[in-house]
């Protein structure tokens, strides 16, 4: 037998020459999110490609928050991202940093700049700082305060640190070149002034360095070999590669860069989701019709279904979306072996079986998951009143409907025939109550042959049953519109994503479940105990998917 060939992404066979050329001695990778808001599933694509790259190369795996811009940061967002790379199952033990820490580093970095005739203190204004760069057709004209002598500068800039300037009345320049056809190269601002408080550093600073200077000064302190992001700053490479040249690091990060992930009718942009949450459209960051990582946590997604899905989406340069669909296969993939069975009646009727003892209740044996044994078997009460879908019944049926109907008989799941013979309405002609008799030979497990029934239906015994919530989720955003309306850039908001049932009945069997526990509604969907909502005396659940999809995996 030939040896397995094992495929590798282009990161992969990147890493995999320079470890064989000797540049680096081992991997070391980082997730650097500015804490400006939540992560949402494209940061769960970069948490899962940089830990699992460290993993796989017995690496070091680097939590870093890019805490440069303190206008937009909050402690909230700096708790709900760690608690999501540890939920993902990034590994960051001993290696969470902040970019703030570095303050120091940074600013003798750019006094280094300055000695080296590399950096300049401008004056201009940022309109002027635009109108001097020039275009992507036309090269830019140099400042007028380029030449200022080194000795010049650096007393500048020390006042820049020390308070002396108001906001915007100078910044720090990086000395390139204004010719240069990448716009990003052209003197690009590397501090600016900002009298603000910062949550890490307090007062300590008034002047802030820009993400570009930044960013490759975190990753060279912290050793960092595999700077992996999006294809967005690819055109921010050479600017990376200059400032850890001139900054003379060694060894030096690389930067190689990959395609974002892309969800079809899906609202990412911090923006728009803060907006989402003012107007009161989602009750928060962890809204379940969001995909925030905290709220596809919330909405009842596993660690397992993300990586899951990560891997299928691949990692390559091409840009592309995804169906939102792949996401739910994969949610389904990862439960359907693992999760309990159960029994829950969404929109109730009463049904009485007339003929079965009024005080008897009986206890059946059911599997969890007749997929997996290992999942055992539990007890489910029986008894003369059941609640069943309103669905399962109906008076006028149309053909090929094999459920209730005056005169049909079906099988109430794990129990017994039942037959019906009558039923009741309310004033409006609603069906309210369902009579049937049962047939005692039939009982499940029993080996019953004399005859088959085409429905079997489900059910919850009533004197036993627990009332809850249940909340049914549709996507947020008017899948025919798209996700933003062309004309003035608003939301195409789905009127109907939420459909909440507070009269839904489940089985006894849920003592014990707590925030996130998931199970099979069996014939319904998947559904997750809400987070926020839920307690043990009145149970709220979120529908994580339905159970049939359109979805075909790919050959």
């Amino acid at each position: 037998m030939g040896e397995e060939t094992v495929s590798k992404n282009f990161i992969e066979q990147e890493i995999d020459k320079d470890l064989a050329e000797g540049v680096y001695q081992e991997v070391c990778t980082r997730f650097p999110p500015e804490p400006n808001g939540y992560l949402h599933i494209g940061h769960a694509k970069s948490i899962i490609l940089n830990s699992g790259l460290a993993k796989k190369y017995n690496g070091t795996f680097h939590l870093r928050f890019d805490d440069t811009n303190p206008t937009k940061e909050d402690m909230e967002f700096v708790e709900s991202i760690k608690a999501d790379v540890e939920w993902l199952g990034a590994d960051f033990k001993d290696h969470l940093y902040y970019a703030s820490d570095y303050f120091p580093v940074m600013y003798e970095c750019a006094v280094k700049l300055i000695k080296k005739g590399k950096a300049f203190v401008c004056d201009l204004s940022p309109e002027e700082i635009r109108e001097y760069r020039g275009t992507l057709k036309e090269p830019g004209k140099n400042s007028p305060y380029r030449d200022r002598p080194v000795e010049e500068n650096l007393k500048l800039f020390e006042e820049m640190k020390n308070g002396v300037y108001k906001d915007g009345e100078k910044v720090l320049r990086a000395k390139i070149d204004m010719a240069s056809p990448n716009i990003n190269m052209r003197d690009p601002v590397i501090y600016r002034v900002a009298h603000m408080t910062h949550h890490n550093t307090g007062n300590q600073w008034c002047i802030y360095p820009m993400y570009d200077f930044a960013h490759p000064i975190e990753d060279a302190v912290e050793k960092i070999t595999h700077s992996i992001c999006t294809l967005e700053f690819e055109d921010h490479r050479p600017l990376y590669d200059w400032v850890v040249r001139e900054c003379e690091f060694d060894p030096a990060p690389r930067q190689i860069e990959f395609a974002k992930l892309y969800l079809t009718n899906v609202v990412t942009g911090k923006r728009y989701i803060k907006k989402l949450v003012e107007d009161g459209i989602v009750d928060g960051w962890d809204d379940p019709r969001l995909v925030s990582i905290a709220a596809l946590r919330r909405r009842g997604f596993t660690p397992e279904s993300l990586r899951m899905f990560v891997e299928l989406c691949g990692v390559s340069k091409a840009q592309g979306s995804v169906d939102y669909a792949m996401l739910e296969y994969c949610i389904r993939e990862d439960l359907k072996m693992k999760r309990s069975r159960m029994m829950a009646v969404l929109d109730p009727i009463k049904l009485v079986i007339d003929n079965y003892p009024e005080e008897e209740t009986e206890w059946l044996e059911a599997e969890n998951n007749l997929e997996n044994e290992a999942l055992g078997k539990r007890k489910l009460p029986f008894c003369r009143e059941l609640y069943i879908e309103r669905d399962d019944f109906m008076i006028e049926p149309p053909k090929k409907y094999f459920r209730l109907f005056p005169g049909n008989e079906v099988r109430l799941m794990q129990a017994y025939f039942v037959k019906c013979t009558d039923y009741e309405t309310d004033a409006e002609g609603n069906v309210t109550v369902v009579h049937c008799t049962y047939d005692p030979e039939t009982k499940s497990g029993s080996g019953f042959t004399g005859r088959k029934v085409k429905g079997t239906i489900h059910w919850v015994a009533a004197p036993y049953a627990k009332q809850a919530e249940v909340r049914l989720y549709e996507n947020l955003i008017d899948e025919e519109k798209g996700v933003y309306n062309e004309e003035d850039g608003s939301m195409n908001i789905n009127p109907n994503s939420l459909e909440v049932r507070k009269n839904c009945y489940v089985e006894p069997n849920f003592d014990g479940a707590k925030a996130y526990d998931s199970f099979q509604f069996v014939r319904t969907g998947y559904f997750c105990i809400d987070a926020k909502d839920s307690t043990p005396d009145a149970l709220v659940f979120n529908r994580i998917v339905s159970l049939k999809s359109s979805f075909k995996l790919p050959k």
